[in-house]
């Protein structure tokens, strides 16, 4: 069995930036967890899957895939999940929402993957810069300094990312194009 979750990734000048905060807070405040994936929206959070059953996998985000229209992402300023989680805010859009939705309940009907936290909460979507090891201290020295700073991105998100964990940190496995006009 091996660890796969399913998300958006922004441009790669985006990602060079989120980027060049996560290795801020490694610096800084001893937190380098976050440096194990790309930057990214997760849209189904981690799930065992059999590797020797990946191509089902694959299919069935393909086949959703296929029918979702690209979706316009915002990216505001920080936000927190105290006492432990700095990350790049994500507006909560209604095209957002959908393709999230959607995607939870496909991979539910198609594959039986259930994400039993994110059936009694709502979506909260985000790009993680600092969280796991970063202390409760470090959390309230950094937040302070991330609270009000100004960042603002959009993009169109026209892939859905597929990663895949090898143990040490998190790979890209497959794309798959949403739906072009």
């Amino acid at each position: 069995m091996n660890l796969f979750f399913i998300a958006l990734l922004p441009p790669q000048d985006i990602q060079d930036y989120a980027n060049q905060i996560k290795q801020y807070f490694a610096d800084n405040y001893a937190s380098q967890h976050a440096q194990k994936s790309p930057p990214h929206i997760t849209l189904q959070p981690p799930f065992k899957w059999p590797n020797s059953d990946a191509s089902r996998l694959e299919a069935s985000v393909a086949e959703l895939a296929v029918r979702k229209q690209p979706v316009p992402i915002t990216l505001s300023g920080f936000a927190a999940f105290a006492p432990r989680v700095i990350y790049i805010n994500v507006l909560r859009t209604p095209e957002l929402l959908n393709l999230q939705a959607d995607l939870m309940a496909h991979v539910e009907m198609t594959l039986g993957i259930v994400d039993k936290v994110g059936k009694t909460r709502p979506f909260a979507p985000h790009m993680t810069v600092a969280f796991r090891d970063l202390t409760r201290q470090n959390f309230k020295a950094a937040w302070p300094e991330f609270e009000h700073r100004q960042l603002y991105f959009e993009f169109i998100a026209d892939k859905l990312t597929l990663l895949m964990h090898d143990g040490r940190r998190w790979n890209i496995k497959s794309e798959f194009a949403l739906l072009t006009e």
